[in-house]
């Protein structure tokens, strides 16, 4: 037969007062009330519960069919009234978004199919396209920030510094600067033509083809006194591996202490930056995340192997997510401190959730916490040393006038000169030590010196005494060659032993 809850809970009560001589009896209808209490307390849980549940589920079907009643509401009167043309993906594409956009995400997006594609090849590092970094200048044209090595924009002789006003027959301005930006991609082999300014010279650049061209996310430099300078630019799946070789190509060329600069970072990976703190930081926990249910779990660790130099971290106020994840981890460690502005505040998990027809959503799912410290997201990372750049620092064209990076040099140096001592320090106690160690081996008050002259001083004695005894009597030297004899047979013999 099978037993319910509360009857089991009144037979281990039975058992409990048979073992412990209880003379007090329970009578067959108090225990049955007992049981009948037991079980209604367990109903009335499990109906409260599953009532709940059934609500929030009934609710969220309600609220559906109103959502669903509202867009065919809305999907009959345009269909029914419009004059143009109805363009059946777009309105797909513009509903996806507006959905999330309605959510209160601020992080929500939705990529359509092509936007997606471009989205994987972006967290893979390799882009279809001819090779640049660029941004929109005060004219709206697309500015070259960097050529990238081996790239179709370096062979066709483009450089730093260099508009692109036109790109095949579109016009790059202010208000198609996005679409025009976008027109830089696509597929691999294909070609196009770009209006190119220097100056005031203007150069047409035809049959410039896209091919895929992977970009550097780091790179380092070795600044005066040993101080290894390493920029970020983004948290991306290959990042990991161009830190970790440039990190160790620093450390062969003599670098004794390292400034990351992640100042402007704010795309990347959790993946990435993981893998480049478990390079830096000694064992223990990286990341964790804390869910819509509140529940929170360790994402990454790091093991015990570590960078052991002297660090510091420059980030500003569009220093985000990923990249402030990488400040504070250094930080609670005790390996380097922050230097800049507030960060930005962004400490939100978001994950892409791919779509039959090749679209993608990407929603918040949970927040991240440092290793140590509570988490920044809504307030930021409040560095170390809070240093603003001037004018002539922000526009980052001469590293003089870098007083975060100066800041920053400043900072590792006092790690680097506290470091040196401790080595002076261990060097001269060593000295001392060896010095005891040979003083403890000659007679307290002696000198190696001493030890050796009075070493030799039996030999000198022996040769007075032999000199004096040629002025003795016959009689005394016979005496003296005897006992003469029996040294030297003594002397023989424990030659001989040793």
């Amino acid at each position: 037969m099978r037993t319910t809850a509360p009857m089991r809970t009144a037979a281990v009560l039975f058992q409990h007062e048979r073992r412990h001589g209880m003379s007090k009896k329970i009578s067959l209808g108090a225990a049955v009330a007992f049981m009948a209490i037991i079980a209604a307390a367990t109903f009335s849980i499990t109906w409260i519960m599953a009532e709940r549940n059934f609500n929030d589920k009934t609710h969220n079907l309600v609220e559906r069919e109103k959502m669903y009643d509202k867009l065919a509401e809305v999907d009959d009167y345009v269909r029914q009234n419009y004059i143009g043309t109805i363009t059946e993906s777009a309105l797909r594409d513009a509903l996806a978004a507006g959905y999330l956009e309605g959510s209160g995400d601020a992080y929500a997006r939705y990529y359509d199919t092509a936007a997606y594609a471009r989205q994987k090849q972006d967290y893979s590092n390799r882009y279809v396209q001819i090779g640049i970094a660029t941004h929109m200048n005060d004219d709206g044209y697309i500015m070259v920030d960097e050529v990238y090595p081996d790239s179709p924009a370096q062979a066709a002789g483009i450089q730093a510094g260099d508009l692109i006003t036109r790109i095949d027959d579109t016009d790059v301005t202010t208000d198609n600067y996005r679409e025009a930006a976008a027109m830089l991609y696509g597929e691999a082999g294909t070609k196009m033509n770009l209006l190119v300014r220097r100056g005031v010279e203007e150069t047409l650049i035809s049959d410039l083809t896209r091919r895929f061209v992977e970009t550097p996310s780091v790179n380092s430099t070795m600044l005066d006194g040993a101080i290894a300078l390493v920029v970020i630019k983004e948290f991306n799946d290959v990042t990991p591996e161009q830190f970790t070789k440039q990190v160790d190509q620093m450390i062969s060329d003599g670098a004794q202490a390292f400034i990351f600069d992640v100042r402007g970072v704010n795309t990347g990976t959790l993946y990435s930056v993981t893998q480049i703190l478990d390079k830096l930081l000694p064992g223990g926990p990286l990341v964790s995340s804390t869910d819509k249910n509140g529940e929170t779990t360790l994402l990454a660790s790091s093991d015990e192997r570590s960078v052991d130099l002297p660090m510091a971290v420059l980030v500003d106020e569009k220093t985000s997510g990923e990249a402030e994840l990488f400040a504070v981890a250094i930080r609670d460690y005790g390996k380097g401190q922050i230097v800049g502005v507030k960060t930005a505040g962004k400490g939100t998990m978001q994950e892409i959730f791919p779509l039959t027809d090749g679209s993608a959503i990407e929603i918040t799912t949970a927040r991240y916490n440092p290793p140590y410290s509570p988490s920044f997201d809504g307030e930021g990372v409040q560095p170390d040393f809070e240093v603003r750049l001037s004018e002539e620092g922000q526009k980052g064209s001469d590293p003089a006038f870098d007083t975060q990076l100066k800041k920053a040099i400043e900072s590792v140096q006092v790690s680097m000169n506290a470091i040196n001592a401790t080595i002076e320090i261990t060097d001269e106690d060593l000295l001392d030590n060896s010095s005891s160690e040979n003083a403890s081996s000659s007679e307290p008050g002696e000198s190696a010196s001493d030890s050796e002259e009075s070493s030799e001083a039996p030999e000198e004695e022996n040769s007075s005494e032999e000199a004096s005894s040629g002025e003795e009597s016959s009689e005394d030297v016979s005496s003296e060659e005897s006992d003469s004899q029996d040294t030297s047979s003594e002397a023989d013999t424990s030659s001989q032993t040793g």
